[in-house]
């Protein structure tokens, strides 16, 4: 995310920009007009954004899932790179191929999956339906901590996206992909070391 001082800059030099485009014109405003201004304000613009694209074929992406995975690092939420062992294929690997989505959507399945079988190894009595109550009521428990919970409420939002149709990137696929198993071993790991009270 750019600084305060680099936004401001940006700003100040496509209203500058604008300025002289208006001065040196008959009409006031145009094409040219209208992109410097998307220019001056794309700082605060970009985060509302997942995708911009441009005339002439020029697409932006931002790397929600990148982001996504570094603050599950950041949350201890993945296992290791250097101790993870790729010896378990899921379903979703396997069509990721075919169709990026339902690769996605399984994901998001068996991140639900060991959320309910990490309440259910904790024995927690009545368990609430929804991911949302579910990562409440873990974190109540203090199975997963605030920021956990957050990435994972994150994360599955994210997934649900993919699964409701939204354009998958092939990047953004891939990475989740990576991403999945790596996060699928650690909460298996955490249900495996969960003691009943």
């Amino acid at each position: 995310m750019p600084s305060n001082f680099i936004k401001f800059l940006i700003l100040s030099v496509g209203l500058g920009l604008i300025g002289i485009d208006l001065f040196w014109k008959v009409s006031p405003i145009d094409t040219t007009t209208v992109l410097l201004l998307l220019v001056a304000f794309s700082p605060w613009l970009l985060p509302l954004l997942k995708s911009i694209e441009l005339p002439g074929g020029i697409k932006l992406e931002v790397k929600d899932f990148e982001d996504a995975e570094q603050r599950a690092d950041e949350a201890g939420l993945l296992e290791d790179a250097a101790d993870y062992q790729d010896s378990q294929e899921f379903s979703f690997q396997i069509v990721a191929r075919e169709d990026p989505n339902l690769a996605l959507a399984g994901l998001r399945i068996e991140i639900e999956k060991r959320l309910y079988d990490l309440a259910k190894a904790a024995k927690i009595g009545r368990v609430r339906r929804g991911v949302g109550h579910l990562l409440e009521q873990l974190r109540e428990e203090e199975l997963l901590d605030k920021m956990q919970s957050s990435v994972l409420a994150d994360l599955v939002r994210l997934l649900n996206s993919a699964a409701h149709g939204a354009d998958v990137d092939d990047q953004a696929a891939k990475i989740a992909l990576e991403v999945g198993p790596r996060l699928l071993s650690s909460l298996d790991r955490r249900i495996a070391n969960v003691s009943p009270p």
